[in-house]
């Protein structure tokens, strides 16, 4: 599956953006499409991840309470609304997605095969 990402931009500390990961190519029927990101000069990390098959949800400890994932099946697209937005939130994030991923591995990003060019959120204090 082709990941296109957007919904990317500045925006000011507490403020909010949603992002979009958008399957081409096909739907992400049996999919687990994650959301990950990386801050300048940090590794990449885990942010968020849908199980669409039963619906588990993942989040990082960082962006519980503020970060929502979803989606949109009729649009073969997930979401990640974010909420209460930090300075440190700042990054260039990328959805993944995989299909057969267990649940313990949906915070892993070696277990995701494909992955979209990222988008990039920045957030001024």
């Amino acid at each position: 599956v082709w990941l296109v990402e957007s919904g990317g931009g500045l925006v000011q500390d507490g403020g909010s953006l949603r992002l979009s990961c958008a399957a081409s190519g096909r739907t992400f029927n049996g999919y687990t499409v994650g959301w990950f990101r990386r801050a300048p000069g940090k590794e990449r990390e885990f942010v968020s991840a849908l199980r669409l098959s039963g619906g588990n949800m993942r989040y990082a400890d960082s962006v519980k309470g503020r970060f929502t994932i979803s989606r949109d099946n009729a649009k073969s697209t997930v979401y990640l609304q974010m909420n209460s937005l930090k300075p440190e939130d700042t990054g260039v994030y990328y959805c993944a997605a995989a299909t057969g991923m267990i649940l313990s591995s949906m915070t892993q990003d070696i277990h995701y095969k494909n992955w979209g060019q990222g988008t990039q959120v920045t957030v001024s204090s």
